[in-house]
């Protein structure tokens, strides 16, 4: 915990540097939110390949943040985290110059029925 999966247009590989958000996105959510640390933090990216936006007029991107957390934080408290997230994006797609970027953020509760495991690598020395 926690998840977090960012699908983004394909018009925005070029322009946004992965590595380099995910490791400002960890650090972010552990500052903003109680019990969330950067070693607790899980990102995937999904590059879309086609997205229809409006009336499908060129220049336009889209990148979705779904940032998947413990039950238990107030709604303030996501509400903070998700405006955080979104000021984040806008400075990693700010280098799109000619593109609308349309960007979201949703934080929400992980189900009572998640569980995970982690399991440590064996044979390494």
């Amino acid at each position: 915990m926690p998840h977090i999966l960012v699908d983004y247009d394909a018009t925005l590989q070029e322009f946004l540097d992965r590595r380099r958000f995910a490791h400002e996105l960890h650090a972010l959510a552990a500052k903003t939110v109680d019990g969330i640390t950067v070693e607790s933090c899980k990102t995937r990216f999904r590059c879309v390949d086609e997205v229809v936006i409006a009336h499908d007029e060129p220049q336009h991107a889209l990148i979705h943040v779904d940032f998947a957390i413990l039950p238990g934080r107030t709604t303030e408290t996501k509400s903070v985290l998700s405006r955080a997230v979104l000021d984040l994006v806008s400075s990693h797609t700010a280098a799109a110059s000619g593109v609308t970027v349309h960007a979201s953020v949703d934080v929400r509760d992980l189900d009572g029925s998640y569980t995970k495991r982690e399991a440590p690598a064996t044979g390494q020395r």
